[in-house]
């Protein structure tokens, strides 16, 4: 049954015209794109579900606050306004500012970790991937079991395995430098991590004298979760949830393009002024002065509103909700999708819609293509193409659990008859699925270990 959504907490003030390219002019885009869908033009999509990242729409009072920046070097007023809100929302006093969130793992990556380090996860992400590979590290993952289960209903499937992080921490004792926690876990499913979870990560940290640091991006929708799944939790806010997570961390990344609503930003925040002068040399080689990190005064202003906006709970309770509707109707129209529906995105199980595809042969990029090709909606295969390892001696391949092709929905975008849209387009493509007979096979890939996926040139090839 699919759930009614709620009415939207919002008018729709400005609109943007779109144009849906017809079948000859996909089919052109695809080829010009190599087939990978990093390769399409914007111009080319009707519905772009390739990432919730910097694609979101800012409220008006976030476009007043663009008019106070102060672009001063260093120092400037839009800075502390920023710091005001980090303190308020989340907690910590040191807080530096980046232009994404890849920006401050290359920051917090850089800085603390070297050669030959093993960070355990529950599940890092792409990014997050490349930059322990660029350190020449290694990551681990303890998510819990369930999290590779496509239909039970595990409440938190982000969730850590205690006893396998207490194992990789035995295993790799004196070559950890911090353990990190994805919140919501976006390689997974978009799935939440509990409250308590994060406790007992945080006082097996501390046992080992070891930081917890958290990848919360996706806070606000995680403190929604644990208000709507956990129990003890019920009676809080989602700010006082969020703050409470928070309180489990030593230090935090964050992508402020996805839940702190705005198109550009990240920060990294810290508790200690021991951290904040280990981390903060490389924010000025790479991003910036300390106080501006690489954003204009006027994206501080806008990134202060939006934390605050971000817990409010009329606008997570649609957001969520509108997610889910889309992932239910997928899920009534016979489509495998992960459950519970995740936070931010709907993702659909790739290795069974296609099962007849190798998953040497990319079938989640497979079906990104078909589905591209259905309706012009643009979303990502997040499976062996983004996620399979290579072996640099031997060429032999490891592949991920998981082979998923996640459509993220944008923060207050689209509307429910966009998403019925796209329901509509990939069941057309579930009830045709047993015609697709062809695989991918790589034809360049970028140097960067890690980040294939981005750059990738695809070739179709029939099985």
């Amino acid at each position: 049954m699919v759930t009614r959504v709620p009415p939207e907490p919002f008018r729709i003030k400005m609109v943007e015209p779109v144009h849906v390219p017809d079948q000859q002019e996909r089919e052109r885009a695809l080829e010009a794109g190599h087939f990978n869908m990093f390769g399409l033009k914007s111009a080319d999509v009707y519905i772009d579900l390739l990432t919730d990242s910097g694609t979101g729409a800012m409220s008006k009072q976030q476009w007043a606050a663009i008019m106070m920046g102060d672009e001063a070097y260093a120092g400037a007023d839009s800075f502390y306004s920023l710091k005001k809100a980090v303190k308020d929302v989340l907690g910590f006093d040191y807080t530096i500012p980046v232009h994404q969130g890849r920006a401050a793992e290359n920051v917090v990556f850089g800085s603390l970790v070297k050669e030959g380090d093993v960070i355990p996860f529950n599940m890092p992400f792409d990014t997050t991937r490349g930059h322990i590979f660029n350190a020449k590290a290694s990551s681990v993952d303890c998510v819990i079991d369930e999290a590779f289960d496509r239909e039970t209903p595990h409440p938190f499937k982000g969730n850590v395995d205690i006893a396998k992080l207490e194992k990789a921490l035995a295993d790799n004792r004196g070559r950890v430098p911090f353990i990190m926690v994805t919140i919501t876990n976006n390689s997974g499913g978009g799935q939440p991590v509990s409250l308590k979870n994060l406790r007992d990560v945080s006082a097996v940290a501390k046992k080992h004298g070891i930081p917890l640091l958290l990848d919360a991006a996706r806070m606000a929708e995680n403190a929604w979760f644990i208000k709507n799944r956990e129990p003890d939790c019920r009676d809080m806010t989602v700010a006082e949830i969020l703050k409470a997570t928070m309180d489990t961390a030593d230090a935090i990344t964050v992508s402020c393009k996805k839940d702190p609503l705005v198109n550009i930003g990240g920060l990294v925040a810290c508790r200690t002024e021991e951290m904040y002068y280990k981390v903060v040399p490389r924010v000025i080689l790479f991003e910036g002065f300390a106080t501006y990190g690489g954003l204009a005064g006027r994206d501080l202003e806008a990134l202060a509103v939006g934390l605050r906006e971000m817990v409010n709970e009329q606008h997570l309770t649609h957001r969520i909700a509108q997610v889910r509707y889309l992932g239910e109707l997928l899920t009534e129209g016979g489509v495998p999708c992960i459950q519970p529906i995740g936070g931010h995105a709907v993702f659909i199980d790739a290795g069974a819609f296609l099962p007849h595809i190798p998953q040497g042969s990319y079938p989640a990029d497979v079906l990104s293509i078909e589905i591209y090709r259905e309706g012009a909606v643009r979303g990502i295969g997040l499976g062996a193409l983004a996620f399979e390892n290579v072996d640099e001696k031997t060429g032999a391949r490891t592949f991920p659990k998981l082979e998923l092709y996640r459509l993220a929905i944008n923060r207050r975008t689209y509307t429910n008859s966009h998403m019925e849209y796209v329901a509509e387009t990939i069941i057309n493509v579930y009830n045709r699925r047993d015609s697709i007979r062809y695989g991918l096979e790589i034809t360049y890939e970028p140097p960067v270990k890690g980040l294939k996926h981005f750059l990738a040139h695809l070739r179709p090839k029939n099985l």
